[in-house]
């Protein structure tokens, strides 16, 4: 089939799905959970041929890591789904209401945004927290991972779909773009007839694609070079803790810390202790002048350095003066993800607050936070880094919109 064709049928699809009750999208749900279960084994064997392309095509460990499923990742991956389930309906809630002088009744109410199309990088568990937001939400999908992941992407997909087919379901909630080329990603870009809404979900390339090719509105997800600030009253031990959990825990993935920022007047002690730590786990540190002083084994960064979304075992750091200088530098060299800092001053803290501008600020908390299944929304569909029509991590009620709904009893305009 035609991209046109496929965004079509997910567009008939979407109209019923918009009607249909919770009881009834929590059973699709369940049978997408079975079928993920039931061919699991399938679901591996296809990952492990994207992972030997991966290989002999030379991509780097933490690409590997992105792209690798073991039986924990896929069994989290049904609990994702069994969570998302269980929570409320965010369709035909009423967010607001009002009458007015003349007795309409005004109300405001949460619907489905229609077809959602994904655009995403190797990560195959996408396929699955897409399609099982988008259906939660009535929302119909249009998956296009990349070719990196295709033989996964459609094991899981597959997996999905014969679980509606078989119990019953409208498969056609579900769409898969197969095609590796990138026109025709461009394509779907400019489906306005069929398509709702397109969401990016990898680093910087990918959003720059698709915010220059789309016709279709987009809600960006770009990458995260998010900052850990350790402001000159922090419990230096706790800012050791927080920045080697978001450094280390897992580097790969977009809310990792990959700029590191400290007050000087603190910078020797901590920088002494903390970077040897995360050396010894093979941490690779870039510094400013003074860093390399302070810590030897650190190389000497560049200004692209400060820029950079490492996805990595790699570290930037820079010594600043207070916590004024240090938001400008969030600011300047981020890309609006999640910053966080680490202080007990109530000035500096609530600066930080306000004058960070990113999707997810933190206080005395690691950024790897930022995620909609710690944030309790069981699953993302991304992380969105623009401020319309959502920001942060977006869940149920960010992959819907309001419609008003005006009762009367037949009052008319004068």
């Amino acid at each position: 089939m035609s991209t046109a064709e496929i965004c079509a049928l997910a567009k008939e699809a979407s109209y019923r799905l918009a009607t249909t009750s919770d009881a009834e999208k929590k059973a699709m749900l369940l049978a997408m959970a079975n079928g993920i279960n039931d061919e699991m084994e399938d679901i591996l064997l296809a990952n492990n041929d994207d992972i030997f392309t991966a290989k002999q095509n030379g991509k780097e460990d933490t690409f590997i890591d992105r792209l690798t499923l073991y039986k924990t990742r896929i069994r989290q991956m049904i609990e994702g789904i069994q969570a998302v389930a269980d929570l409320p309906d965010p369709v035909g809630e009423v967010t607001d209401k009002w009458t007015l002088p003349n007795g309409l009744k005004i109300s405001k109410v949460r619907a489905p945004l229609g077809v959602v199309a994904i655009i995403y990088e190797a990560r195959p568990n996408v396929t699955c927290d897409a399609a099982v937001l988008a259906v939660k939400s009535g929302n119909a999908v249009v998956l296009r991972g990349s070719k990196d992941a295709i033989n996964s992407n459609l094991a899981i997909f597959n997996a999905m779909k014969n679980a509606l087919i078989k119990g019953g379901y409208d498969a056609n909630v579900l769409q898969f773009l197969p095609e590796p080329e990138r026109e025709v990603t461009a394509e779907l870009l400019k489906m306005n007839e069929y398509v709702d809404v397109v969401i990016p979900r990898g680093g910087e390339g990918l959003k720059k694609f698709v915010m220059e090719n789309a016709s279709v509105p987009v809600i960006a997800s770009a990458g995260g070079n998010c900052h850990t600030y350790v402001e000159k009253t922090a419990d230096l031990k706790m800012a050791d803790n927080i920045l080697f959990n978001a450094k280390v825990s897992r580097p790969s993935v977009c809310n990792a810390t990959e700029q590191l920022i400290v007050d000087r007047a603190v910078a020797a002690p901590f920088l002494t202790k903390s970077l040897d730590r995360l050396s010894r786990q093979g941490v690779r540190i870039l510094g400013c002048s003074e860093t390399c002083r302070i810590f030897p084994l650190a190389e000497l960064a560049t200004e692209e350095d400060y820029y950079e979304e490492h996805l990595g075992l790699t570290l930037s750091v820079k010594v600043v003066s207070g916590y004024k200088e240090a938001i400008e530098r969030i600011n300047k060299y981020g890309t609006h993800h999640s910053d966080a800092i680490v202080s007990s001053s109530t000035e500096a803290i609530d600066a930080f607050k306000v004058g960070v501008d990113s999707a997810a600020v933190y206080v005395n908390a690691s950024t790897r936070f930022t995620d909609g299944f710690e944030f309790g929304f069981g699953a993302e569909m991304a992380i969105s880094t623009q401020k319309l029509h959502a920001r942060g991590p977006l869940g149920l009620k960010q992959l819907t919109s309001e419609k008003y709904v005006i009762v009367g009893e037949g009052q008319v305009r004068k």
